[in-house]
């Protein structure tokens, strides 16, 4: 069967290629062509990638409006190449702005769609639930707590595991031993934790200044940054300086390893964080009018992926709008070796991890999509 894949970011990039994987073991005679990146192209073959995400993608209101035409011209160009190839199905992952489109354009060409890794509109834009419902012939979820919060709204959703756990076991075989990390990086004996500002230069802007006024109430751990490649070192240096916190880059996994707690932005980086069983405490920083008026647009209790998939605060989740770290020390003292929350996290951690399922979902969706295709062939 034939298999079109539109991935817009680099997580998505990384799924599409597990998934691509995943597909040529159910289906030996697949045939790919996709939107993504390198991975998915070292997956599904350099020649069959018609766009990078490196072209698409445009992160802000700023940024979308500055670029309307461009992201018209490329959903044009998308859309064309779509109907050029005539595929089984239509895979979109993650993506929401411009995946929604491609879906409701998918819908009217009778093109069968299905939605991998669901827009997180449990936390906001609730209205694309209404787009899915329509456009969108099969949703498949990665969080638990999705499989209650979808039907609610008329979709049965498919859950078959989160790839994030393939992902990580790829890597957990080879990641370095604590006192070689820090040999690797020039880091000294004290403990480190590991601080995960975000991965894109507005949150950098917000949650190191904070970051860093916390390591000063902690002399004898080091802080280390969790840098990643795409932003310009001068970013970070700009809020580090003269804090003796040091940046290491593209070795996320490799820190939280070597780390005895982190601090993280809200996002994926909460979840991969438990499941490599570091504990940590959630501070993000907002401007004040979003800190305010987040009651109107967020509709879940919880920002971390860990607490939202308990269902109960397991991790601290500090969300400010001035430079208090109060609460954020006492949090971080709590979670060090000795500290009174720290092994009633990591028991959380574990139960997060049996929740989330085992290694073998991108496997899983995969089989589960050919199946449908091949049922509704036959």
């Amino acid at each position: 069967m034939k298999y079109y894949l539109i991935a817009g970011e680099p997580s998505g990039d990384l799924h599409g290629a597990n998934l691509i994987e995943g597909l040529k073991k159910a289906d030996p005679g697949a045939e790919f062509r996709f939107w993504g990146g390198d991975l998915m192209a070292q997956a599904g073959g350099k020649a069959n990638l018609r766009k990078h995400y490196r072209e698409t993608s445009f992160f802000g209101v700023v940024q979308v409006v500055k670029n309307l035409g461009t992201i018209r011209r490329q959903m044009r160009e998308c859309q064309n190449d779509v109907a050029d190839y005539a595929p089984d199905v239509l895979i979109l992952i993650d993506y929401p702005g411009f995946n929604l489109k491609m879906a409701r354009w998918a819908h009217t060409q009778g093109i069968r769609t299905f939605y991998y890794i669901a827009p997180k509109v449990w936390a906001s834009r609730e209205g694309r639930v209404k787009s899915i419902q329509r456009y969108v012939d099969r949703l498949f979820v990665i969080f638990p707590f999705e499989c209650d919060y979808f039907p609610k709204h008329g979709i049965e959703p498919l859950f078959e595991g989160n790839p994030l756990v393939d992902a990580l076991e790829a890597r957990r075989g080879t990641l370095p031993f604590p006192e070689e990390f820090r040999h690797r990086n020039g880091l000294d004996q004290r403990p480190i934790i590991a601080l995960l500002a975000g991965s894109r230069a507005s949150e950098i802007r917000k949650n190191l200044p904070l970051m860093a006024a916390l390591s000063e109430r902690f002399p004898g751990h080091q802080f280390v940054v969790a840098a990643v490649p795409w932003l310009a070192p001068s970013l970070y240096e700009r809020y580090l300086a003269g804090s003796g916190i040091r940046c290491v880059c593209d070795q996320t996994y490799e820190m939280l390893r070597a780390a005895e707690a982190a601090v993280v932005a809200s996002g994926t980086a909460t979840l991969e964080t438990a499941l490599l069983g570091t504990p940590e405490v959630v501070v993000y920083r907002l401007a004040p009018i979003e800190y305010y008026g987040m009651p109107l647009v967020v509709r879940c209790p919880w920002v971390s992926l860990v607490n939202l998939n308990l269902g109960r605060e397991a991790v601290a989740e500090i969300l400010q709008s001035n430079l208090d770290v109060t609460r954020a020390e006492r949090e971080l003292r709590a979670i060090l070796p000795g500290g009174e929350r720290r092994e009633k996290m990591l028991a959380d951690f574990d139960e997060l991890r049996t929740l989330i399922g085992g290694p073998g979902a991108s496997d899983r969706f995969a089989r589960r999509m050919v199946e449908l295709l091949k049922n509704r062939e036959s």
